[in-house]
């Protein structure tokens, strides 16, 4: 597909001429006479770069836009201008310009900066996937033969534009399907866009599907694009799509049938082309029978359906797990622990209603607490005991807080577990765990710090 270069300047004549020397060189563009309109082109086009000149009338000055532009859309820009100095091109670096080209424009060189602006967007764009990839490996761990199923059905379905529901009980892992979806389908060269529908108030959920307009809603200071949007062209996954509300389960039914919206306090129609992931631990059939989610929006998103097994239809992959955890444990910093082949075995005796989040967890914990290098099966007992609850006391023996008297000690013993636990479900990401406990990022910090889960 030919990159798309936004032309913004109020001379008709350079806007031409640009024009005529892009499409010589393979390229598609359009043009706008002021900032105003450049920026409404941006907010409904798919732009790859924005050519913008600095001295537009009595307008939206270049230098201002500029701000905005590289603010709200992050593109390439490239500055061009017939009045040039050192100073404004300096001034215009500063504010996020790729780069400054005086007039009158040189033909040669506006190819050379275009074409070293795209490649640099693209190396972005490969970086942010490269440090996605790091941060979460999309690997199925396991060699059982549910796992296997489960990795032929995406072997399948990953190179089509199908769009899949993805099912599993809590901590099966069903975002790492998805990115295993994506990382084998044509769009992986783009970042798939996530959105944990459970994370999201209600009153927030269309701004940050659909994105809004400034001044839309207290708060709203600057136009923001929407995860519809930002996935134009790839994919988009809705996590845990059996917590919407009706009310936005209908305006998402519409769009993924259109294909097509408005912003929140917009009245643009902006088209997008979205292949669509979604996934729920809900019994959505339940669900739909008890009036809680809309019937022909389950029908439109199972178009394939990949169920996730739970741990223990697998418990045979649990020796590869743990190595497996154990090793992200060690990249992470803490010290190497072997197992010997009677924990291995005790450890797959147990049943694990948590899933493999749970088993995380559990080898974490054992990591840190357990001080012999060689992990035994009397460990693994121990701790998997119902003893091994919500706190410890003093001497560092854990306490089940069912087991203690007092309320108040009892209450903080449970509320430390559920932050230690919800902290490390995601992956030690304080903001994170503040927006999935529905608790402001200060007020979680104070209390990690209060009951010595951070330091």
């Amino acid at each position: 597909m030919n990159k798309r270069i936004l032309i913004i300047d109020d001379e008709i004549s350079i806007q031409e001429s640009l024009a005529g020397i892009l499409e010589d060189e393979g390229f598609s563009s359009i043009g706008a006479s002021s900032a105003e309109k450049g920026i409404e082109i941006l907010e409904t086009s798919n732009i790859d770069l924005v050519l913008l000149d600095i001295w537009l009338g009595d307008n939206m000055d270049g230098l201002t836009a500029l701000e905005i532009i590289h603010e709200q859309f992050k593109i390439p820009i490239i500055m061009i201008s017939g009045h040039g100095t050192i100073e404004t091109a300096v001034q215009a670096t500063r504010k996020g310009a790729f780069d400054f080209i005086e007039k009158p424009l040189s033909y040669d060189k506006i190819i050379l900066a275009i074409t070293n602006g795209i490649r640099f967007a693209k190396l972005e764009q490969e970086n942010l996937l490269l440090r996605q990839g790091s941060a979460r490996k999309s690997i199925l761990t396991g060699k059982s033969a549910a796992i296997n199923a489960l990795k032929s059905q995406i072997e399948m379905v990953a190179p089509t534009d199908a769009w899949v529901l993805i099912r599993g009980e809590h901590g099966t892992g069903k975002e790492l399907v998805a990115q295993s979806v994506h990382k084998a389908s044509l769009s992986s060269n783009q970042p798939m866009i996530e959105v944990n529908c459970a994370a999201i108030p209600e009153e927030l959920i269309e701004s940050e599907l659909f994105g809004h307009e400034k001044g839309s809603f207290t708060g709203a200071h600057t136009s923001k694009r929407g995860k519809f949007d930002q996935a134009d062209g790839g994919i988009l996954f809705l996590d845990e799509i059996g917590d919407m509300s009706l009310n936005t389960q209908a305006k998402i039914l519409r769009i993924l049938q259109e294909q097509k919206f408005e912003r929140v306090g917009g009245n643009k129609t902006i088209n997008v082309n979205v292949r669509v992931l979604a996934a729920t631990n809900k019994n959505l059939e339940a669900e739909i029978e008890a009036g809680n989610f809309r019937a022909d929006l389950f029908w439109r998103l199972n178009v394939v359906p990949i169920v996730v097994p739970p741990l223990n239809e697998r418990l045979e992959d649990i020796p590869l797990l743990v190595d497996s955890l154990m090793q992200a444990l060690i990249e992470k910093g803490l010290k190497k622990k072997e197992f010997s082949k009677d924990a291995y075995k005790t450890l797959m005796e147990h049943q694990w209603p948590g899933n493999v989040r749970e088993l995380r967890n559990f080898i974490e914990r054992l990591a840190i607490m357990c001080k012999e290098e060689v992990i035994t099966a009397g460990q693994i007992r121990t701790f998997l005991s119902p003893e091994q609850g919500a706190g410890q006391n003093g001497s560092g023996k854990f306490v089940n807080p069912f087991l203690t008297a007092d309320y108040k000690t009892a209450k903080k013993l449970f509320e430390k577990e559920y932050l230690q636990q919800k902290l490390h479900e995601n992956d030690s990401n304080i903001s994170k765990t503040a927006e999935q406990v529905g608790l402001e990022r200060s007020h979680l910090h104070k209390k990690l710090k209060m009951f010595e889960i951070i330091k």
